[in-house]
């Protein structure tokens, strides 16, 4: 059986004194010792060889890897396996030839100082991501714990909350957690007036909407304004049915075709964090608005390929689902989608004119699947009454290809 060589000791901010007496063992017989700068401080001089992660990191690998066999140790912060290098380490060696010392995660000490529990709590990292990403978790009331870049994402995190309607929020900020430089620091969001804050801080968040906010829910449907559009938008009601039928599953990848205002991919991504959209687009203005909109509903991460389809799709990863909102009657867009699948992959389809029904009814008989026509009728004004006056209808292909195709 493979014995552990390497080590994989998690570190806070009280150094060697917080540490495990197996953990102080493998960093005093190691020979190559590898970690930021700020840890191999905490650490102190030792009488082996050390190296400070270089940019990228991945770049210590090799030298890691020519030591196999001897006793090497990774200082990381915390938990080394959230939110840490932990993983990026296992992925290139064999977990059994790995030992692993967590200390407690930022997210823990930051629970245990404020007295809250850890498993009520929204925990998302801020380092090196879009902040836009912790708009999807501001609901009333909640308690978010976020893990900052540095020293400025507090004051930037405030300013986003204060501009979407959260500036009641009380915003705490914890640096250098568990070590002799420790602060705790609250304020509302509205009212940012802290200065000086370490680089190592973590956000402990309590939601608060004020007037006008947009809280985003659970349920796909957004209003229609808000989104940034020329008229290019799946409406929300139909927008509803279509995630419905498009039935978003953990981690997998739905390509957006014909994207428009972005919305269906949008909402996908809404769906769960793991879940991604490549949105395809002809028009550069939409795929600029596109952009914007994914920003102002915190998915930053919508990857949005600017081209004509089914040229665009060139070199894109297979997708789990497939939306087609424009473009279905191009010459080989629909095929091209249907070829591009994952086994088990869903494809929905959305038509006003006759020709793109006409091409979904044959589709229809040639695979089966589900057609559906989606009316909705909304109440206007007619005169000093009201009326409900009818929508263009819509007629909705959908299909789950459970078999090969023909």
């Amino acid at each position: 059986m493979t014995s552990p060589w390497l080590s994989i000791v998690g570190i806070g901010d009280d150094g060697m004194d917080g540490l495990s007496a197996p953990a102080q063992k493998a960093i005093a017989e190691a020979t190559f010792l590898v970690g930021g700068a700020r840890h191999l401080a905490l650490v102190g001089q030792t009488a082996c060889e050390s190296l400070a992660w270089p940019s990228p990191l991945q770049d210590a690998f090799p030298a890691i890897l020519a030591r196999r066999g001897k006793p090497v140790v990774v200082l990381a912060t915390g938990d080394p396996f959230f939110h840490g290098v932990g993983s990026l380490i296992a992925e290139q060696i064999d977990p059994a030839e790995i030992a692993v010392f967590p200390a407690p995660s930022a997210y823990a000490l930051a629970a245990a100082k404020l007295g809250w529990a850890g498993q009520e709590c929204r925990r998302i990292s801020l380092h090196g991501r879009a902040l836009e990403r912790i708009i999807p978790l501001l609901h009333p009331g909640a308690k978010i714990l976020a893990l900052s870049w540095d020293g400025t994402t507090p004051r930037k995190l405030a300013q986003l909350l204060a501009e979407r309607g959260f500036g009641p929020s009380k915003l705490t900020v914890l640096e250098a957690l568990g070590g002799p430089r420790e602060k705790i620091r609250s304020c509302q969001a509205d009212q940012f007036a802290l200065e000086t804050i370490d680089a190592l801080n973590t956000i402990a968040l309590e939601v608060v909407a004020g007037v006008g906010a947009r809280v985003i829910p659970f349920t796909p449907g957004l209003p229609d304004d808000w989104f940034e559009h020329d008229g290019q938008i799946t409406k929300r009601e139909i927008r509803a049915v279509t995630l419905s039928a498009l039935r978003p599953l953990q981690g997998q990848l739905l390509w957006d075709v014909g994207a428009g205002s972005g919305s269906i991919g949008i909402e996908w991504m809404l769906a769960d964090p793991s879940c991604r959209t490549i949105a395809i687009e002809a028009h550069a203005n939409r795929a600029a608005r596109m952009h914007r909109n994914a920003l102002a509903l915190g998915v930053p991460d919508l990857k949005i390929i600017e081209g004509q389809a089914p040229a665009a799709f060139a070199g894109l990863p297979p997708p789990d689902a497939a939306f087609i909102g424009g473009g279905a009657t191009d010459p080989g867009v629909l095929e091209a989608v249907i070829t591009a699948l994952k086994p088990l992959g869903r494809l929905v389809v959305n038509a006003v004119t006759l020709e793109t029904q006409a091409l979904l009814i044959a589709q229809h008989a040639r695979l089966g699947g589900e057609l559906v026509q989606l009316s909705i009728a909304r109440a206007d004004q007619v005169g000093t009454f009201h009326a409900l006056r009818p929508a263009i209808a819509v007629l909705q292909w959908s299909i789950c290809f459970d078999r090969e195709i023909q």
